[in-house]
């Protein structure tokens, strides 16, 4: 089967199509036929080796052990294994694998996909998983959303803040989205009630307050999040550096309540709730740009100058 390799970390022209051997599916597993793929951060982090302890989470320092990345995936189940009981030949399929998805064919456990919505197309169903699960996960379990609540999503157009915005919005929240002039549109077509051009105007300063901040872009200090938000705000970093993490542990160990970060979990729960909110037309997936599977360096390096509108596709 034809897959995308990458031998050792660093730019996108590592990465390389090659023919590799079909996988088979363990006990527990199913095989699916790649339809679709999507790019995230978690890739991007992984090839470039950034943060550098990554390094020894795939299992190298110098070379990954983890050949072919692609962490979610939609297609086609093809084969299962013995021990297989919610899947069958033939079934269309969503979810996250952490690695094998930009190939032809990826083996993957089955309790982390579920069946795809018949209203979603596999490229709308590949964007998905890391990114809405990372958002509904940051907004409701980490946020304790309400409704009502004004809730800030700052890096409304990337990913994660697409869904972010669709999700609080399914939560009646009242939502605020900061991006780009060239984004406004976007973000407000996904519902938010007020939008912020960054370019324009600095949100920690308008003497706004507010509930709950999702920061998906981590470009200014937790300081200044803090100061516009309201006694019992809560503050949640879903994406930034290394460095930001550091700078909340400190802030927490300081004392400093009501702030923190998270890593999303991969559990078929919470993908069924998605699913839910696909198949009411409460969230849709927004996808920038679709790539061939060969293509695939390329769309990296698309996704590395920062301008996303949503997600990147890998088509397969």
């Amino acid at each position: 089967m034809k897959a995308i390799l990458y031998t050792r970390y660093g730019p996108p022209s590592n990465m390389h199509l090659d023919e590799v051997e079909k996988p088979v599916p363990g006990d527990n597993q199913i095989l699916i036929k790649v339809k679709a793929a999507s790019v995230n951060s978690y890739d991007w982090r992984h090839l470039r080796a950034n943060p550098f302890f990554i390094r020894f989470m795939v299992g190298g320092l110098f070379k990954p052990k983890h050949r072919i990345l692609g962490a979610d995936v939609a297609g086609t189940v093809e084969a299962v294994g013995r021990n297989v009981t919610q899947f069958k030949s033939g079934d269309d399929v969503f979810g996250e694998g952490s690695y094998g998805g930009f190939a032809e064919y990826v083996c993957v456990d089955e309790n982390r996909f579920i069946l795809k919505p018949d209203n979603q197309t596999f490229d709308e169903a590949a964007a998905v998983p890391m990114a809405a699960l990372t958002a509904l996960q940051g907004l409701r379990d980490k946020g304790k959303i309400q409704a009502k609540q004004k809730v800030l999503v700052n890096g409304a157009s990337g990913g994660v803040g697409t869904f972010a915005v669709q999700i609080a919005r399914s939560f009646e929240a009242e939502v605020t989205g900061v991006c780009s002039t060239s984004k406004m549109d976007l973000v407000r077509s996904l519902g938010a009630d007020n939008v912020v051009d960054y370019t324009k105007e600095d949100v920690t300063k308008n003497n706004q307050k507010y509930d709950l901040i999702l920061d998906t872009a981590a470009h200014r200090s937790v300081s200044d999040y803090k100061r516009i938000l309201n006694p019992d705000g809560v503050y949640v970093l879903v994406g930034g550096s290394i460095s930001r993490i550091f700078q909340l542990m400190f802030k927490s160990k300081s004392g400093v309540k009501n702030i923190g970060t998270m890593v999303a979990s991969i559990n078929q729960k919470d993908l069924l709730f998605l699913a839910e909110l696909l198949k009411s037309g409460k969230i849709k997936s927004v996808i920038d740009k679709r790539f061939p599977l060969a293509d695939t360096a390329e769309a990296f390096r698309y996704f590395e100058a920062g301008h996303t509108r949503g997600k990147i596709v890998i088509t397969v």
